[in-house]
């Protein structure tokens, strides 16, 4: 349902006037499939045409437009050889030189003795100033179509820049003027123009500066962008509370004795989040909270006692973890403190025996387990809970924003708690979990070793190898983490199958490999047979980042970890550090190292602070990368840039709440605009949520 006004944009690139099938799909694979996908491919650089200096003036290597007389064609001997077109205007000459040419179009592009504009790159060959196929050639009383500065578009194999220029140009043409959704007051502050003229601003820069995301053009899209994202999450929530839900109060009595159980105490960050689950949990609307906590903070934990009070107020309660081996690695922690309490705890996988999982499902459905830990198998239709008060689901960025509610769903008015080992950003978290409610575990555990990360230039391996034996002989088990699964001729970098091959041939221990291109069952036991002490060096990609636990393990060795990023290198450094022995972490890097990447690996060696680190991860390269594209979870804007934006995503959110309080239904005159907006950005579901709630 649609309004009708987008229709021109969401129009497929091929209603484009020179847009054909074949510049459809190159058009498709670049910025997307519909017209719209083109408004918001915004250019990254210019051309400025503008500069018309005299023949003997030009200097090498500019871009110059200048009116030239053509002299004579030079047709090639031969096909390999150029053809030149020689001109010369009143102080100099100029030869235009073109491969694979088409003598009757240049001919007739350039005949002699007439005037021509001609515009591109001069370079000097032999003494000659020459220009190696102009961009324009025109008539002279067209000139100024020429002399002007031109947007400069990200391409991509087989688009020439003219030919997207041009698409681009027809689709911005075809936007409409759209309803104004922004506050009229807010808007003239910021000294924003409408969304229209501002979208054709941003298509047409004069100046480098107009390509800032500073610039106002850019400022009022992304803002749009911001405010369609974050109004979508505040009716997500709106609809969440209105949910009837349910008061699940505990009498304490099986948290008192898992607490009993702990071999450490809690630390202040768990306690505080316990106090604001056991809040959220006893209040009428179902809770919808994040449980953020750096690596080693200890989130099973706050998890358990808030399945426990769940299950004091005699109802059950199940943890989705996104791997087979994580949802066992958090059975194999729950189990012993559950069993303390006098708990019974179900595993439920796809890997499950036929009886084993039917036994499983009657203890659910009849009650008789009121804890289950399990992966995707959890939220299968044959799957029925006597009474789900609570799903915790962790590691949600490998799930996808939307599916966390499939859990929840199992039972009536279920609470929910979301658990991220990913420190983000407190702007990242507004875009990607604006609609939670947040707790931070800040401390770990007591017992905890530091962990002493080196960086090593890479012609220093023999000497790394040579101690990661040394290590082991120790009895040190060791992580030898690869960029890349297999050699690749394009890019130069360690690959997993090629060092493991090499360490097992170097070093007399026992090597095991992991990558995400095996079968799940192949990567799960290998990953066993070192937890258990049956492999000595795990070489890995970063399949091992998130949810690996192995105490014994304490070298972790990182090949070109200029490569990865800031939060990623920190969660790979948090596989080690786990049990009482020191752990020692080997960033080995290509040398010479860019600004960027040398920042990088000196904050790592600086702090074991998750949260510094990925504030420090989006200050240096932005929220595009933080995470890693598949992996984030996060909002793919095309418009708004995070770390340069941040001020105007508060200002989306704090303007989402404030217009769901006036108008909850989008009814009023800037409701119905807002719809288009919501629209406009693909948020249809969400409106959908609203017609229908």
């Amino acid at each position: 349902m649609r309004p009708e006004i987008l229709f021109p944009l969401f129009a497929p690139v091929t209603a484009l006037p020179g847009v054909g099938p074949r510049i459809g799909k190159l058009i498709e694979q670049l910025a997307g499939a519909r017209v719209v996908d083109l408004c918001w491919h915004l250019p990254s650089g210019l051309v400025d045409r503008r500069f018309s200096p005299a023949l003997s003036e030009a200097p090498e290597g500019a871009i110059i437009t200048v009116t030239v007389t053509v002299d004579r064609h030079e047709k090639p001997r031969t096909p390999r050889l150029p053809y030149r077109v020689r001109c010369h205007d009143a102080t100099g000459s100029l030869t235009l030189v073109f491969f694979n040419a088409k003598a009757d179009w240049l001919e007739k592009t350039l005949p002699i003795g007439e005037t021509r504009v001609v515009s591109g790159r001069v370079e000097r060959y032999q003494g000659e100033l020459q220009m190696a196929h102009p961009d324009h050639v025109v008539p002279e009383a067209e000139a100024e179509t020429v002399r002007r500065v031109e947007p400069v578009y990200p391409l991509t194999a087989g688009l020439t820049p003219r030919l997207l220029a041009k698409a681009v140009r027809a689709a911005v043409d075809r936007a409409p003027e759209l309803p104004e959704w922004i506050d009229a007051e807010y808007l003239k502050r910021q000294g924003w123009a409408g969304w229209r003229s501002s979208l054709t601003t941003a298509h047409t820069p004069a100046e480098l500066a107009d390509l800032e995301p500073t610039m106002l053009a850019r400022q009022r899209l992304a803002f749009d962008e911001l405010l369609a994202s974050q109004l979508a999450l505040a009716l997500v929530r709106a609809r969440q509370r209105k949910l009837v839900g349910r008061r699940l109060k505990g009498d304490g009595s099986i948290r008192a004795r898992i607490a009993k159980a702990l071999p450490f105490s809690l630390t202040g960050s768990q306690k505080t989040a316990i106090a604001e689950i056991e809040a959220d949990m006893a209040g009428p609307a179902p809770m919808l909270r994040l449980l953020q906590g750096d690596v080693g903070s200890g989130k099973t934990v706050v998890a358990l006692m808030a399945m426990a009070i769940a299950v004091e107020a005699g109802a059950q309660a199940a943890l989705l973890a996104p791997t087979d081996i994580l949802a066992r690695q958090h059975l194999a922690t729950i189990s012993p403190l559950a069993e303390a309490a006098g708990l019974r705890v179900g595993l439920l996988t796809g890997r499950d025996r036929a009886k084993a999982r039917a036994d499983t499902l009657a203890g659910l459905a009849d009650g008789s387990i009121p804890i289950v830990v399990g992966t995707h198998a959890l939220v299968q239709e044959d799957v029925e809970f006597r009474d789900l008060g609570l799903a915790v689901i962790d590691e949600q960025h490998r799930f996808g924003v939307h599916q966390r509610l499939l859990l929840a769903e199992k039972g009536k008015g279920a609470d929910v708690l979301v658990m991220t080992a990913t420190p983000i950003p407190r702007t990242l978290m507004l875009t990607a979990y604006g609609d939670l409610d947040v707790s931070r575990l800040t401390e770990k555990p007591a017992g905890r070793q530091p962990i002493d990360t080196r960086a090593v230039p890479l012609d220093r391996i023999e000497e790394v190898v040579a101690a990661v034996g040394r290590g082991i002989a120790d009895g040190a088990r060791a992580y030898w983490i690869c960029p890349l699964v297999e050699e690749s001729e394009a890019v130069d970098l360690a690959n997993a199958e090629a060092r493991f091959a090499d360490l097992s041939q170097r070093l007399p221990v026992r090597v095991g490999l992991v990558h995400g291109q095996q079968k799940a069952a192949e990567r799960d036991a290998a990953m066993t047979a070192f937890s258990r002490g049956d492999i000595d060096i795990l070489v890995a990609t970063t399949v091992v980042e998130v949810g690996v636990d192995v105490p014994a393990a304490t070298i972790m060795v990182i090949e070109h970890a200029e490569r990865f990023g800031l939060a990623q290198l920190h969660q790979l450094r948090g596989r080690i550090g786990r049990g009482a022995k020191r752990s020692t972490c080997l960033l080995l890097y290509q040398a010479p190292l860019g600004e960027t990447a040398k920042a990088r690996l000196k904050i790592l060696r600086e702090t074991d602070d998750g949260f510094r680190i990925a504030e420090e991860d989006l200050r240096l390269r932005g929220a595009g990368e933080l995470l890693g594209t598949r992996q984030s979870g996060l909002p793919d804007f095309r418009l708004a840039n995070i770390a340069q934006h941040g001020e105007l995503l508060a200002a989306a959110r704090d303007d989402a709440r404030l217009i769901l309080e006036r108008d909850p239904d989008l009814a009023a005159a800037r409701g119905q605009a807002l719809r288009v907006l919501l629209y406009l950005f693909e948020r249809d579901a969400v409106v959908k949520t609203v017609r229908s709630g």
